[in-house]
């Protein structure tokens, strides 16, 4: 809000506005800028560091661009008064004061989103860790499985090793009973052959009649 100090001061503003209105070689642009933020802005009569300090803008304050001539702007306030202020003490945005409520619905907004996206992410993580574990639990069941039966198959492998064994053993004990048994056959029989020619033979009765 513009201070005008004294009644004086707001006549010799206008007399001087007008003289400089005259000599500023400025265009009217009817444009929109924002005084500086953190910044209280003097305002002066005239275009240059010359000319006294009639009052100040408020850090934020939206003024109309008239014209401006060298360093300075000339401007029309929100109260109406028209006044001088330095280039750099213009700014083309808005205040930060009343961007940041803007700035933080958004952040709010974009919150809420990530906070969304980082429970439905959360959800699918906690699933999947779910199904991650069920799958290792299971790989381990088979697995503890698949070593029981490397185990068995082992000890089926040895009994069959063992069994395997013992009937070679049989085999070649029937074998030695086959030749044993055979041997003591054709002894027997040739100790036959050779005993029964030399057995005396029963002679024949004749045949008598009565």
């Amino acid at each position: 809000m513009l201070k005008i100090k004294t009644l004086m001061s707001s006549l010799a503003l206008g007399l001087s506005l007008t003289g400089a209105a005259g000599q500023a070689d400025a265009q009217s642009t009817d444009d929109t800028r924002w005084v500086a933020d953190d910044l209280k802005a003097f305002v002066r009569s005239g275009p240059t560091d010359n000319y006294r300090i009639v009052g100040a803008l408020t850090s934020g304050e939206p003024v109309t661009v008239l014209g401006t001539q060298g360093d300075y702007t000339r401007v029309r306030a929100e109260s109406g008064d028209v006044v001088w202020i330095k280039n750099d003490q213009l700014q083309d945005q808005r205040s930060l004061s009343e961007r940041v409520p803007a700035l933080k619905e958004k952040v709010a907004t974009l919150s809420d989103k990530l906070d969304g996206i980082n429970q439905t992410w959360q959800s699918r993580t906690a699933s999947m860790t779910d199904t991650l574990e069920a799958r290792e639990q299971r790989i381990a069941e088979l697995e503890q499985r698949n070593g029981s039966l490397d185990q068995q198959l082992a000890q089926a492998q040895t009994t069959l090793r063992e069994l395997q064994a013992r009937l070679d053993t049989q085999e070649q004990d029937l074998l030695m009973r086959y030749f044993m048994y055979g041997g003591g056959v054709a002894g027997a029989g040739l100790v036959v052959g050779l005993l029964v020619p030399h057995l005396p033979r029963r002679r024949k009765k004749r045949d008598r009649w009565f």
